[in-house]
């Protein structure tokens, strides 16, 4: 059974599930329905995009904590090292947290930690060949994944998106700073 005969317009036919939505609410809730569309188009490929991303980590067997950490790494300078507390701070984790997360990288063979050659008091965190390709895998997979995201635009459409996303953006950062 195809959607048209369940009464539903398919996306090719230029609607998609917001204009259902929109549809549905139209005359029983007060909105705009340029904004309602806008804001809940920006939800919804948010919501897609987090599945995709969340299918290339398991493509790859990495869970979203494992990722953070190795991209964390991966963004510092050579060697790819970190003390735990600075990983901590970065990750918004208790010590005891990051030291579980460590632990399970640690044993998977994705980081060593390693003492600073400065002071053998200080550990350091260092990102493997291993975790640095399986950190690469991922990052490949979820870029696959953004570009089909935004394929259906001409450069000159993303360049205008995202110009006006940006400006959306400050200006809600703007409002959720504290008065």
């Amino acid at each position: 059974m195809d959607t048209e005969s369940q009464g539903q317009e398919r996306p090719s036919d230029g609607a998609d599930s917001v204009d259902m939505h929109l549809a549905r609410w139209q005359g029983k809730a007060p909105f705009d329905a340029r904004v309602e569309g806008i804001i809940t188009r920006i939800q919804l490929l948010a919501k897609l995009v987090g599945r995709a991303k969340d299918r290339a980590l398991a493509e790859v067997g990495l869970q979203e904590f494992e990722f953070a950490t190795l991209h964390q790494l991966s963004a510092r300078e050579a060697p790819d090292r970190a003390t735990p507390s600075e990983l901590a701070a970065e990750l918004m984790l208790s010590p005891a947290g990051m030291t579980g997360r460590l632990d399970t990288l640690e044993q998977s063979g994705l980081v060593r930690r390693v003492r600073s050659s400065q002071d053998r008091r200080r550990v350091d965190v260092e990102l493997t060949e291993a975790g640095r390709a399986r950190w690469l895998a991922a990052m490949k997979l979820r870029g696959q994944a953004e570009n089909s995201m935004v394929a259906p635009l001409d450069p000159a459409e993303q360049d205008t998106l995202n110009t006006l996303l940006k400006r959306m953006l400050i200006q809600a950062e703007s409002d959720s700073r504290p008065r």
